[in-house]
């Protein structure tokens, strides 16, 4: 089992409020994954289920036992930090059974719980070797099996993939989500990176200034964002954002529209402008438009398109996909 509730988990440090109030619900299997910006208090949050947080406030039940006076070691839970914190001098199968040895576990148990966990990250290669020895990957591979061998109800996980480059991110992305589904654990992620976010969760969890702003699945966030600030968060381009009063109409406060969710003609269109910038990216042409009437437009067009800059163009939003916010930035049903 791997359970989590959280009831009302306050933290300040000092005169600082850092978490205010999170109430949560983790199932049972669910890889959730907390996002926001920097300084949103989202590894704090995951300190503080880890234990190496005291929170000020509130209750963590995992399994349902409170755990908010346990210490870290005995919550069942087990972490992966962004550095790998390997020992230097000792072989990657050393490292792996090591919290096993030093809890006293049986050296067969021992052997058996390294022997699957490097089965499940391909690592059987390396155990012989010490981390000086292995790339930035398997060092990471090496962190994430120190983990899987303490069989825990729960795995943490603080920003693991941020100090890898491009190509080793998406490839131990990969092992991640394909671990996830062989062990079916729970699983609680810390990432800034909304890519991983989306492809990686069952559930997002969205922070802002210690308050969580959403919970949802990542295509829930995408299409129905509660409010504003969910709805530039989440999305690359970011959505548009165009003042009402500048459409000329009532009811609501902004109209919002992903770059996606427009088209560009040179023809005739909704809403005229120039074009400022534009993005080639093989795959996607980013377009930013300049308009006088409702000012810039990033608008997203699948594949190579021909517009430069000075080009004048008409956008126009695609199907039903807009959202309105009110005058306090929640969407307006």
């Amino acid at each position: 089992m791997g359970n989590l509730t959280l009831k009302s988990v306050a933290k300040s440090f000092g005169t600082v409020d850092v978490l205010k109030g999170i109430d949560l619900e983790v199932k049972d299997g669910e890889f959730v994954i907390f996002v926001g910006p920097s300084g949103c208090g989202k590894s704090t949050l995951l300190r503080t289920i880890a234990g190496l947080e005291d929170i000020s406030s509130g209750e963590i039940v995992i399994d349902g036992r409170e755990v908010s006076a346990v210490p870290p070691a005995k919550r069942g839970i087990a972490m992966v930090f962004q550095s790998y914190a390997l020992y230097p001098h000792l072989t990657v199968k050393d490292n792996m059974g090591l919290g096993l040895k030093q809890a006293g576990t049986p050296k067969d148990e021992i052997e058996t719980r390294v022997a699957n966990a490097s089965s499940l990250l391909s690592l059987e290669p390396y155990l012989q070797r010490r981390p000086a020895e292995l790339s930035g990957g398997q060092r990471q591979r090496v962190a994430i099996g120190r983990a899987i061998v303490r069989e825990p109800t729960l795995f943490l996980f603080d920003e693991p993939l941020s100090n890898l480059d491009a190509a080793l991110r998406v490839q131990t992305r990969l092992e991640i989500a394909r671990l996830h589904r062989r062990l079916k654990a729970t699983m609680i992620y810390v990432t800034h990176d909304q890519v991983e976010a989306m492809t990686l969760a069952d559930k997002i969890v969205v922070l802002n200034a210690g308050r969580i702003e959403q919970v949802g699945s990542p295509m829930e966030l995408y299409n129905r964002p509660a409010n504003l600030f969910v709805a530039g968060f989440i999305g690359s381009p970011q959505m548009n954002f165009i003042d009402a009063e500048r459409l000329g109409e009532s009811g609501y406060k902004t109209l919002g529209i992903r770059p996606e969710h427009l088209a560009l003609s040179r023809e005739s269109g909704t809403w005229s402008g120039k074009v400022v910038h534009v993005e080639h990216l093989g795959a996607d042409t980013i377009v930013y438009i300049e308009s006088d009437t409702i000012g810039l437009l990033t608008v997203r067009l699948f594949g190579e398109h021909a517009y430069a800059p000075d080009d004048v163009v008409f956008a126009s939003p695609t199907g039903e996909m807009t959202h309105r916010f009110g005058v306090d930035g929640n969407v307006i049903r």
